[in-house]
Parts: structure tokens; C-alpha cells; sequence
């Protein structure tokens, strides 16, 4: 046997062990530091509830009230600093025990962290997508009319916000549809919340701004155009507009913003508060929340003599962030009143200036009335004026992260809303003249001889009386009717617009990405289903006085002795008017989607994504059926008396047209990003996307006809960009050229038959837009003080296929059809500009912008331009204390008349028609200084804000 010998080291062993043991625990102890610091502005200003987080890690806490942080963190550690609108700072401890920071506000977006239109998290300067943002900081010192209007801070967006709050056009790079007003204003492109679409159904006078409203828990903006919104939008080929909420930090802050304003050239009062609340809900601080809204009243800046627009919103959110990922439940309810703009007679196409008797703040809008009208024959609602479009959004969702391991993630928003959008307003204020069949025709009145006079319902003032001997012949034999020079012999035409949307929606996008050592993979999909309900009709008519703030006019009709009264004692006739259409949808919308980022090698990335969308369509359109009787001497209507014609109209409900379909489509794009150095990076992309029909093309197959011919074609959007990004300590550029083309687009025209009273559409004709151009976006800091940002479009935007029918006497049998194929594009601006310089010293800051729109043709006929025009607003603020801030805004500095939208000369029908109008009826009513109608940008207005944080 061996002998095993008893080394005498061998008992100091254990205590040598202990003793490394020690040494080891000493050291790791060494390694830690508890440091502090403040966190200051660039004003020197304390910032509380910055984010203070050690990198690698999820310790964090938030700066206290003075800007002051406490932290532990190893010797070697890097501390990271956040908050919204602020550059992330990044900072190496190096064994200091004091660290104190200074945050400068976001010069670019190039270096920041995006969640939109990217299959996986990254900064702009790594992406090869076309993507701004706005942070708060930036909302804070503007004062948007509506969440549009942020938008006009974004290259290659064209923003047309001059109707209000409300039915707000905006699109991208050309691609556009209906852009003249409001009626289709997001059709190719996707106003989300929080990363689902506000509403993903859509048809005419029914769209995401509806029930959006920017407040003071908005957080950011981000906007992707083109490129990969054809794969992470929802039916949006043209771009995705995301405004991200705030969620709650590691301390409680408060915000509270109150704001007054005169509107309208300083004429109309504006009041608003909002409020904005967050901070912990847990001790651990892993649950925060974050709620807040807002309450507006105002008369607009064309004051109709009642509130535009009044209500508010609430919304909040609660958020948790656990070690695998976070969760947030969030939910809103919006009830808002809002009106807006009608046409305003206007002289001169080349220098546009309100008509005599009108100016830039007159209203057009029907007075207040309040009137009882049927609903086909089953029932009777209110029909009251001041109530406008009442929006109400009641909706609640969830987005939930989580990290299924190292590598693999799962991400998942879901939301379900209650909408509503009640109209009682009316539309399409154009003269009608008194000596035309058609007005007669309209008022329900062809075939009754006799004496018409006419009287101001508020005044009893005699206004004019017109001669008809057979009932079909009308002379004006005496006139007393204001707004003769804007149309003689004639009075404005106010429909009372009678509109019932309800919308049941549930939204969901689920997305799985893996990521590997140098690529990442993203599989996703989106459900969406709508049911939607659509209810509408004119509920009567009123006759108004053409000025400002028209008066409502009663008619009688004399005739043998017999006195007939055409409109009630509040000036409406034609209660029930002709019924109510009723249509019903069930949307469903399912995609899927792959997408794959490659870093072929460190300064190279490629990604491309494909998407299979299918939207299936399913339901029913019914038309109303007018009363056959309302134009019968001896029918008495509801009260059955003869001699009260105002109740005789009325109608039910017509044969349900069903329709069953499904639209599929397939969409792709790639693109390739290398960076060049830290500071410089290339891109480019192709892209081909699609946009399904909306509700619209269904809900207009309420005949034999329609229905049995109904198709519901995709439109097709290709796009080619590049792009350059440049970055450094005080300069940003972001250059992106671009070619697009959108193709199968449907011209609709509606003309008047050969009865004079009914109407119908000439065939379909199908169009083609090709548009190319430059987006630029840039910021200078020229010193700590003085900097300047700005936005540019530069595009030429033309007609490939284009094709208009032109109506000559009523009725189809003399139409023609004009080719304005290679014309250029209506509506699309050469120039679109927004510069802002910005001066901060010290508590101060100020800012001035310059928009500048450049001249548009006015249709694809080309018949005249509209003029280009600039628009200045001026912005400065106080900052009296860390927590209280006073500002000043003047939107519109120089009270510019720049025309948004304009309507042709002549009367109701007429007017509607500008694609009908061509180059020779321009050149003739220019001869003839004819008045026709434009939308205006709103004019001069004051707002006085101030802003308390706690």
C-alpha cells in the first residue's frame, strides 16, 4: 500500500479558501459606487423625472423635483439618461462618485430609437425607410388646430386642414384621391394611436379624425411615407402616421395646460384646458400609469354664431414592466362637437379675395334650428344644427411584450372600440339662382302656378317675389335679395345633412422576431373586423340670404286666393326630405406578413418584407324611396292639410342591395441601408402596395344596376426611393428621392338627368398619377442659440391616364368623354415648404415658421392655377420658474387668403363639377369677373398658453 503523506499546507487549506472568498467579495464590493448628480436643460434648468438607468441592466429611478438622482452602479458602469424630446445621453462613470449631465433637446431624429414602419426596433440612420418624428417638446411650443396640422412638419405630406378640427385631408408623395376637400381625406394612408389605425373602416365623410385629438398625453409622432407602409400598414400603401402616447415614469409629474385664444382675426374666443397625470403605482415602481385629456371650447374662426366646436377627451393607460417583457392596458372615451368651413364667395382666380360683403371670417353655415323630421314613416328624431358632427369613441386595448427567450419575442396589440359620428349640419352652400327649374326642382315646388314670395324667417322683411304662370316658368318680378354681386336673384342653398354612423370595431397585430447573431426575422399578421352601420339622408331644405351669417327664408306660394306655405315658420321645407339610405357592412381584414433584416456586414443591412392582405366585404345597401305623393296639389302630408307644404316630403325605405366581396392582394419591399461612417448612411427602396376599395364603392350599389355591375378593383401604389442621412454635433440632413405611381383609380361624376330632378352617374372611368420628386428634412445649430429647422417638397406630379366626362344638357345623351391624359396632376404643389429658425436664451425661447404652398392646377384639365401663398406663425415662451411656462402664438401673422379648395362658378350643381370645368369656361368667366367658391387657410389667430408642471 502507499503511503499517503499529510502535506503541511494541506490544513491552511479551507482558510486560504475563505480568505480569497473574502478578497473576492471585497473586491466586488469595491467595484460599486453610489453616485449622484442633477440633470439640467440647456438653460441650466433642473429637469425632474429624467430617466437614469445603468446600461446592461433594468435598475433605473427618475431625477426627483430638483433634477437631483441617487443611484448604485459598478465602478466600470455606463449610466444612461432619457427623457422625451431630450437626445439620450450616454455617460461612462470611471469610479466618479458625482455626475452631473446636461440634456439638449432632439436636433434630428436620425439617432433616435423607432417603433414605426421597422420590423424591428432601430435608430432612422440604420433603416432604409423614409420615417420623421415630433416629440413632445416640439408639440408643446405649437398650436395646432388639429392632429393634421402636425403633420405639415413632415416632408412629402401634403396637408389640407383648412375645413377645422375635423375631415382633414393628408397624403404622401401624390398619392391621392378625393384631395380637393375632406370627404376621403386618409384613404391612402394610416392614422394610428399607439400602433393600431384610429379606424380601420373608411367611406365618404367617415375617417380617423374623427375620433383623434392630440392632447397633452401625447408623447411623439412618428411618420413613415411609402416604403414599408405597404407592409406594416393596414391597407395604407401611402405612409403611417403613429402618435404615441406617454406612459407613466419611476416619479409622480404632472402637467396642467391652459389655453385662451381669439380666432378669426382676433374676433372669436377659444378656451382649453388639459391635463396630464403620471408617475408609480406600485412600491417596486414596475406598475406606472400615465392619464390625462382635454376640454375645448371654441366658435371657430368663422363663428356661425354657435360653439364649432366643444368636448373633450380622457384617456390613460397602465403599464408593467417585468424581467420577460411589459404590458400595457390603456383605454379612451372621447364625446366631441365639431363643424366645419363651407365655401366662401370669392373674386379673382390669380390674386383670391372674399366677394363683396363677405370677408375671411364669415360664416356661411345654417343659423341655430331645431326641427322635428321623420324617419321614413317609422319615427321622428330631432334635427338640431348646433350639435354639428358628434364624434364619440369609447375604446380600450392592450399591448403586450414578451421575450419568449434571448432571442425570440412576441409581440401583440389588441383593441376594441364603440364609434359614433351623428351628423346634423349642413353641406355644399352654393347659390341657387330664382329664375332656375332646377332650384323648384329641388324645393319639391316644379308644377305649382302662381305668386312665389319670399320672406326673412328672423326679420319678416320682404326679400322678392317671382312670377310662375304654368309651374315650370319662373320670373323674378321684384328683388330686394342681398349678395348681388355674388349671384343675382338668388339665395343659398342649405341642406340640413342628417347622418347616423355607428362603428363596432375590434383590431388585432401580433408579430413573433427572432434575432440572430447579424439578422432578424419578423412573422406577424393583423385581424381586423368593423361592423358599421350607415344611416343618411337630407332631412330638409332651407333657403338662406347670401351673407354673412345668412338668415333662413320663408316661402308662400299665392295662388287663386289660396295661400300655400312651402316652409315652416323656421324657414325649412321638406321635412323627412326624401327618405333615409341604409347601409350596413361587416369588414373583415386579415394579413400576414414576413419580414427579414440582414446586417450582411456591419455598415450594410438589407430588409425586405412581404405581405398577403384579404379584405372581405359583406352586407347591404338601401336606398330611401321619396314620397310619391309630395308633389300632389291636393295631398295634405303629415298635418293633412294642402296648404302646408313644408310636411308633405318624407319617404321609406328602399329593396336591400346585397353585396359579398373579397379583394386579395399581395405587397412587397426591399431595401438596402450602408452606412459610410457614424455620420453618414445611404438608402434605397422599392416598394409595391395596394389599397382595397373602402365603404364607399359598397354603399353606392343601392340600384338594380349598381349592384349587378358592382366591382371592387384594388389600387395599385409603386414607389422607388433613396436616400442619404447625414448627422454630426450640430447638423442633420435627411434627403429622399422618390418616384411614385398610382394606378386604378376610380373617377366618379354625378350629373343631372334629362327630368331635372334626378341624377345619375356616367360609366366609370379608371386613372393613372405618376409623381417624382425630393423630400428634405434638415437642422442647423448655428450656435447654443440660434438654430434653424426645415422641411421641403419638391415633386412634379402628372396625369398618365385620365380621362373626364363633360356634361352638356341635362341628361347622358350629349355627354362627352375628355382625355386630359399628360396633363399635369391636380392639386399636387410643385414647392411645399416649413422653415422654422428658433432663438433660445437663457428662460426665453421663440420661433417663427414659414409655410410656404406653391401653385397647384386646379383640376387635371388645367384649367387655371391655384396661387402659391406663404404663412407665417410666430411662437415664444417664459420660463418663469423650472415648473411654470407662459407662451405666446400668432398663427397666420399676416392674415394670408391662401386657397386650400375651391368649387367653379355658377349654382348648386354647376359648382359641384370642377373636373368638368375646363380651360375656355375659365378664360370666359374670368371675362366676365364671375365670383366662385374657395376654402381659405384659417386667418389670423392669438393663443395664450400656460403651462404648469408638478
Amino acid at each position: 500500500m502507499r503511503k499517503i503523506y499529510n502535506h503541511p499546507g494541506r490544513k491552511w487549506a479551507p482558510i486560504l479558501a475563505l480568505l480569497m472568498l473574502q478578497l473576492i467579495s471585497l473586491k466586488a464590493s469595491a467595484q460599486k459606487l453610489s453616485v449622484t448628480g442633477t440633470v439640467k436643460d440647456e438653460k441650466g434648468i433642473s429637469m425632474p423625472g429624467v430617466t437614469v438607468s445603468v446600461k446592461g441592466t433594468q435598475q433605473g429611478i427618475s431625477t426627483d423635483n430638483n433634477g437631483k438622482y441617487s443611484i448604485s452602479v459598478a465602478e466600470n458602469g455606463t449610466l444612461i439618461f432619457k427623457f422625451v424630446g431630450y437626445t439620450i445621453k450616454e455617460v461612462a462613470v470611471k469610479s466618479r462618485s458625482v455626475i452631473d449631465v446636461s440634456l439638449v433637446p432632439e436636433s434630428s431624429n436620425l439617432n433616435e430609437l423607432i417603433v414605426t414602419g421597422v420590423f424591428d426596433k432601430r435608430t432612422a440612420q440604420n433603416s432604409s425607410i423614409a420615417i420623421s418624428s415630433i416629440t413632445a417638446a416640439q408639440i408643446e411650443k405649437q398650436a395646432p388646430v388639429s392632429g393634421a396640422d402636425l403633420l405639415k412638419n413632415i416632408p412629402g405630406v401634403y396637408v389640407n386642414s383648412s375645413l377645422g378640427e375635423i375631415r382633414n385631408t393628408v397624403y404622401s408623395r401624390g398619392v391621392s384621391v378625393g384631395s380637393n376637400d375632406g370627404a376621403s381625406g386618409y384613404y391612402y394612408v394610416s392614422l394610428q394611436e399607439d400602433g393600431l389605425p384610429v379606424t380601420n373602416a373608411t367611406f365618404g365623410n367617415y375617417g380617423p379624425d374623427y375620433f383623434y385629438r392630440p392632447d397633452a398625453t401625447l408623447g411623439k409622432l412618428e411618420a413613415v411615407r411609402g416604403g414599408t407602409a405597404s407592409i406594416l400598414g393596414n391597407n395604407a400603401p401611402g405612409g403611417i402616421f403613429n402618435y404615441i402616447s406617454k406612459t407613466g415614469g419611476q416619479t409622480f409629474q404632472g402637467e396642467f395646460r391652459a389655453k385662451v385664444g381669439l380666432e378669426g382675426d382676433g374676433q372669436n374666443p377659444f378656451y382649453r384646458g388639459d391635463l396630464n397625470l403620471g408617475g408609480p403605482l406600485s412600491a417596486d415602481k414596475t406598475w406606472t400609469y400615465d392619464v390625462g385629456g382635454f376640454y375645448r371650447y371654441s366658435t371657430g374662426a368663422k363663428d356661425p354664431g354657435y360653439p364649432l366646436n366643444k368636448g373633450g377627451q380622457i384617456k390613460g393607460n397602465i403599464y408593467k414592466k417585468y424581467k420577460t417583457g411589459s404590458l400595457k392596458i390603456y383605454g379612451k372615451y372621447l364625446n366631441d362637437h365639431n363643424g366645419w368651413f363651407e365655401f366662401t364667395p370669392t373674386l379673382s382666380f390669380t390674386n383670391p379675395k372674399p366677394a363683396p360683403g363677405f370677408t375671411e371670417t364669415s360664416s356661411v353655415l345654417i343659423p341655430a334650428v331645431s326641427v322635428q323630421v321623420p324617419i321614413n314613416n317609422t319615427g321622428t328624431d330631432t334635427y338640431n344644427s348646433t350639435n354639428l358632427i358628434h364624434s364619440v369613441d369609447k375604446s380600450v386595448g392592450a399591448n403586450w411584450t414578451q421575450h419568449l427567450d434571448s432571442s425570440l419575442t412576441f409581440n401583440n396589440a389588441i383593441r376594441y372600440s364603440s364609434k359614433n359620428a351623428n351628423w346634423n349640419t349642413t353641406a355644399v352652400v352654393y347659390p341657387v339662382a330664382l329664375n332656375d327649374l332646377v332650384t323648384y326642382a329641388i324645393l319639391g315646388t316644379l308644377g305649382r302656378p302662381g305668386t312665389y314670395n319670399f320672406t326673412n324667417a328672423r326679420t319678416g322683411a320682404t326679400l322678392g317675389t317671382v312670377n310662375s304662370v304654368s309651374g315650370y316658368d319662373f320670373t323674378v318680378t321684384n328683388s330686394n335679395f342681398p349678395g348681388s354681386a355674388v349671384s343675382p336673384n338668388s339665395l343659398f342653398f342649405e341642406p340640413l345633412f342628417y347622418v347616423k354612423n355607428k362603428s363596432n370595431e375590434l383590431l388585432d397585430q401580433f408579430a413573433f422576431s427572432k434575432t440572430l447573431k447579424n439578422m432578424s426575422f419578423t412573422l406577424g399578421g393583423f385581424y381586423g373586423y368593423s361592423q358599421v352601420d350607415n344611416q343618411n339622408g337630407i332631412m330638409g331644405l332651407g333657403l338662406g340670404t347670401i351673407q354673412n351669417h345668412p338668415d333662413l327664408v320663408n316661402l308662400t306660394i299665392t295662388n287663386q286666393g289660396q295661400t300655400y306655405q312651402i316652409t315652416n315658420p323656421n324657414g325649412i321645407t321638406g321635412l323627412g326630405g326624401g327618405g333615409v339610405a341604409d347601409n350596413h357592412a361587416d369588414q373583415s381584414q386579415m394579413a400576414f406578413y414576413f419580414g427579414h433584416n440582414w446586417q450582411i456586414i456591419p455598415d450594410l443591412n438589407l430588409d425586405y418584407g412581404v405581405r398577403f392582405e384579404s379584405m372581405h366585404v359583406k352586407g347591404f345597401a338601401a336606398p330611401s324611396v321619396a314620397n310619391p305623393q309630395a308633389s300632389d296639389p291636393s295631398y295634405g302630408g303629415a298635418d293633412g292639410n294642402p296648404l302646408t307644404i313644408y310636411d308633405n316630403a318624407g319617404g321609406t325605405l328602399g329593396t336591400h342591395y346585397s353585396f359579398d366581396k373579397r379583394v386579395n392582394t399581395f405587397s412587397y419591399s426591399a431595401g438596402l441601408n450602408y452606412k459610410l461612417s457614424s455620420n453618414i448612411a445611404f438608402y434605397g427602396r422599392y416598394s409595391l402596395g395596394n389599397k382595397a376599395p373602402d365603404l364607399s364603392t359598397y354603399f353606392a350599389a343601392n340600384t338594380a344596376f349598381t349592384s349587378a355591375n358592382l366591382v371592387a378593383p384594388a389600387q395599385h401604389v409603386s414607389q422607388a426611393e433613396a436616400g442619404i442621412k447625414i448627422t454630426d454635433r450640430n447638423f442633420a440632413l435627411f434627403a429622399t428621392p422618390f418616384y411614385s405611381v398610382l394606378s386604378n383609380v376610380p373617377n366618379v361624376q354625378t350629373f343631372t338627368s334629362a327630368d331635372n330632378v334626378t341624377f345619375y352617374s356616367p360609366p366609370l372611368e379608371y386613372e393613372k398619377i405618376r409623381t417624382y420628386g425630393i423630400e428634405l428634412e434638415s437642422h442647423v445649430d448655428f450656435s447654443r442659440n440660434f438654430s434653424v429647422k426645415a422641411v421641403a417638397t419638391l415633386q412634379n406630379s402628372k396625369a398618365l391616364t385620365y380621362k373626364v366626362w363633360i356634361a352638356n344638357a341635362n341628361g347622358p345623351s350629349d355627354d362627352i368623354l375628355a382625355d386630359y391624359s399628360g396633363n399635369r396632376a391636380d392639386n399636387s404643389a410643385n414647392m411645399i415648404l416649413n422653415v422654422t429658425p428658433s432663438y433660445n436664451v437663457g428662460k426665453f425661447f421663440s420661433f417663427i415658421t414659414w409655410q410656404y404652398m406653391g401653385s397647384r392646377e386646379a383640376n387635371v384639365a388645367n384649367a387655371f392655377l391655384l396661387p402659391a401663398f406663404s404663412q407665417f406663425n410666430l411662437g415664444a415662451g417664459y420660463d418663469f420658474t423650472k415648473k411654470l411656462q407662459v407662451s405666446v402664438n400668432i398663427n397666420n401673422i399676416l392674415d394670408k387668403y391662401g386657397v386650400m379648395s375651391w368649387s367653379r362658378p355658377g349654382t348648386f350643381l354647376a359648382a359641384l363639377d370642377r373636373e368638368g370645368y375646363t380651360k375656355a369656361m375659365y378664360q370666359a368667366d374670368v371675362a366676365a369677373n364671375k365670383p366662385y367658391s374657395t376654402i381659405a387657410i384659417p386667418p389670423r389667430a392669438y393663443f395664450l398658453t400656460l403651462t404648469y408642471k408638478f
